[in-house]
């Protein structure tokens, strides 16, 4: 998984998600356990509870069947990795409450996710370990040993962890785009396929499609030992899918009824939980806000490549914390600058002012004298229904329309909404190339060349080509 263009989460707020934390099953019984727990109580020597001890765990949980104490057992080493209990006597196996279970109901909602995100590291340990039954008849026969020859059966435990850490991260970087958790959820054989199928394969393979029919079903055994964690909602595979034996079903081959073959939904918890994750590896993970208490330079430098509603809601929260003729002011002074960036940053500072509102009109006003701005301001004035605005000179008018396309370029690439920009401008300006290759602007020539590249006609297409070479002739390129 590649951090490098990894857009920003957009998070609940954590007291909302400290609620959500409380109520999962995986928190809940761990600290009803770890409240059950007193002088009597007794664990083994890896802080487990006691055979004779789970019955009892398994009652206050209100656990009942043949998996109640294996239940009630999970939910105890859940208690013990978060801190919920502490082993005060290994010799003799007694417990105490730990540290951390007072902050379940007197810490702030950050010391409540803290907790959470130990015990979800506690599930995602033993989401990495198979079936242990399938360990035990893995012993070694011969040497009388009874050590576990891992070599012997199928699972390498670096291999496990790999598998499921890129999963998850997959699972984020799928979710964290515009649409954030409320978006549709991944059918698990493409989540399986992302980690399985190499990006330059343009049809899978038989014995690939074998790996993700493989991996669908050990993915399917880890989301349902995981969802009680609050990390994901999932639906799982249709066991009238299942193949007799121990054959897997193998992956849909259409969109048809991709549901009964499983689908995962990461949570808002989830997501708060893997960027806390990536955070600790060492990951840049951006959320919302981030720039709050940043200049106008990094917003109008990072929010370009955030999608537009991450853009607009960290817009937002930016101008919150500032009055608003000083925010305009900031973002204006930002905006300045002929490097390759500038044209982008005056784009997003059009935006951002377009939030701003009226109160931002002085600060307008102040630059209508400004080679780099005044073509902006005076946009942005007429827009919101002010009067006396000076007409802009047509050395201006051409400045700002290279700008804008730059911008354009800069944000989408040829894209088919640039196209229809370049092709009305060469049809509403007459004569606009022999003007326009004259312009000081630093992407002047980019521009043209860019606008030869798009527009259809190849006359207008030539004609714009030989501007862009008189442009970089004018500059000496």
């Amino acid at each position: 998984m590649s951090d490098s263009s990894m857009p920003p989460a957009r998070l609940h707020p954590e007291a909302e998600l400290a609620r959500e934390a409380l109520s999962t099953p995986l928190l809940s019984r761990a600290a009803r356990l770890a409240r059950w727990a007193g002088p009597g109580t007794r664990v083994d020597a890896g802080g487990g509870l006691v055979d004779e001890q789970l019955p009892a765990a398994a009652e206050a949980l209100g656990l009942s069947g043949e998996d109640a104490t294996a239940d009630a057992s999970a939910a105890w080493r859940v208690a013990v990795d978060a801190g919920l209990v502490d082993v005060v006597d290994e010799q003799e196996g007694t417990v105490t409450a730990g540290a951390d279970l007072a902050l379940l109901t007197g810490g702030s909602p950050h010391d409540v996710l803290t907790v959470w995100l130990a015990a979800l590291e506690s599930v995602l340990a033993e989401a990495s370990v198979p079936d242990l039954d399938g360990l035990v008849d893995a012993l070694v026969a011969g040497d009388g040993s009874g050590e576990l020859d891992l070599s012997s059966v199928d699972w390498d435990p670096e291999a496990e962890t790999e598998f499921l850490e890129g999963i998850l991260g997959n699972l984020y970087l799928l979710t964290v785009g515009e649409a954030g958790p409320a978006g549709p959820p991944v059918p698990l054989p493409a989540l399986a396929a992302s980690v399985i199928v190499p990006d330059d394969m343009p049809e899978p393979t038989d014995d690939v499609l074998r790996e993700v029919s493989d991996a669908m079903m050990r993915l399917d055994d880890r989301f349902r030992l995981l969802e009680p964690s609050g990390l994901v909602e999932y639906q799982p595979v249709d066991e009238a899918l299942l193949a007799e034996g121990d054959e897997e079903p193998a992956p849909p081959q259409d969109d048809t009824d991709v549901t009964r073959y499983g689908v995962v939904r990461l949570t808002p918890l989830g997501l708060y939980g893997l960027r806390a994750r990536l955070l600790e590896a060492g990951f840049d993970a951006p959320a919302v806000g981030d720039l709050t208490d940043k200049g106008a330079d990094a917003l109008l430098d990072r929010t370009p490549a955030f999608p537009p509603a991450a853009a607009h809601a960290e817009t937002e929260r930016w101008l919150a914390r500032r009055e608003p003729l000083d925010a305009a002011r900031e973002l204006l002074a930002a905006a300045r600058g002929t490097d390759e960036n500038a044209p982008l940053r005056r784009l997003q500072c059009q935006q951002a002012l377009a939030l701003v509102g009226v109160s931002a009109e002085p600060a307008l006003r102040e630059v209508l004298d400004d080679a780099e701005l005044g073509g902006l301001a005076r946009v942005w004035l007429t827009e919101h229904g002010a009067t006396d605005v000076p007409p802009p000179s047509e050395t201006m008018i051409f400045w700002l329309t290279v700008d804008t396309v730059a911008a354009q370029l800069a944000a989408e690439g040829n894209s088919e909404e640039l196209q229809a920009l370049v092709e009305g401008l060469a049809r509403q300006h007459s004569g606009f190339f022999a003007t326009a290759w004259r312009v000081d602007h630093p992407a002047t020539a980019d521009v043209l060349e860019a606008m030869g590249r798009l527009h259809p006609d190849k006359a207008v297409a030539k004609a714009a080509r030989k501007a862009a070479f008189k442009a970089r002739s004018q500059r000496g390129n």
